[in-house]
């Protein structure tokens, strides 16, 4: 766990740290081996934590801060409507899809492709004007926000709190998991795997090292009209 930065404070919880650690390999492990899911899991940062320790630190607590960067170092094949990236700044906890949206300027915010994922934005967040309005998606229709997300970013709450999503690494995320909203993430964009898999395109706040370098690939058009860990439940987006 160096590689993640982790240091501990005694030999006994560095000790019970790896054993966390190895349990948490071997479930990661039989998972990738079973082969009959289109996502896999990796180590990440959150490696030595349990389950529920992991859940412990998801809950909505307070307000979403949000600044522009930078242009993703990566591209997705038959993705539409990626806008630039975003991450975190120094308030990232959650209470409601109801943030203080901090942006470059609102402009820039919507200057984006909506056909190949090619971002347009050439500058750094050196200066955020504050946008404090927003606009709710309709609820519990994955067609509403597919329409929102052709024209911004949408912010999106979803259920965070499984052992899979706590390791997703790589592919079409398609569960397990519920309805019990317990974190904000940013819906990109939307596209369609090799298999033919649709998905949506979701920036998380847990930095590169989780995910495809900080993002996932959910899937999208499921049966329940909440959609994949009830993405389609509470979204809303900025407006001048």
């Amino acid at each position: 766990m160096v590689q993640h930065g982790k240091f501990y404070k005694d030999p006994y919880e560095k000790k019970l740290r790896y054993q966390i650690f190895k349990e948490n390999v071997k479930h990661i492990e039989a998972f990738n081996k079973a082969e009959n899911k289109p996502y896999k899991l990796g180590i990440n940062q959150f490696g030595d934590l349990t389950n529920e320790e992991f859940k412990s630190r998801n809950k909505f607590k307070g307000h979403m801060c949000f600044t522009i960067t930078r242009t993703p170092t990566f591209k997705y094949e038959h993705v539409s409507a990626v806008p630039v990236s975003l991450t975190e700044g120094s308030c990232h906890t959650h209470q409601e899809p109801r943030p203080m949206w901090y942006v470059l300027a609102f402009d820039d915010y919507l200057n984006f492709s909506s056909v190949d994922g090619t971002c347009y934005a050439n500058a750094e967040a050196n200066h955020a004007a504050s946008i404090n309005g927003y606009e709710d998606v309709p609820a519990n229709s994955e067609s509403a926000l597919l329409k929102a997300v052709a024209n911004q970013p949408v912010y999106v709450a979803i259920d965070a709190s499984g052992f899979e999503f706590q390791f997703y690494s790589s592919g079409v995320f398609t569960g397990s998991c519920g309805t019990s909203l317990d974190h904000g993430v940013t819906a990109w964009g939307y596209g369609v795997s090799d298999d033919g898999t649709k998905y949506w395109l979701v920036k998380n706040s847990w930095g590169t090292e989780w995910g495809e370098q900080g993002y996932i690939r959910m899937q999208r058009g499921v049966a329940a009209k909440e959609g994949l860990c009830g993405i389609a439940m509470q979204a809303s987006y900025p407006t001048a």
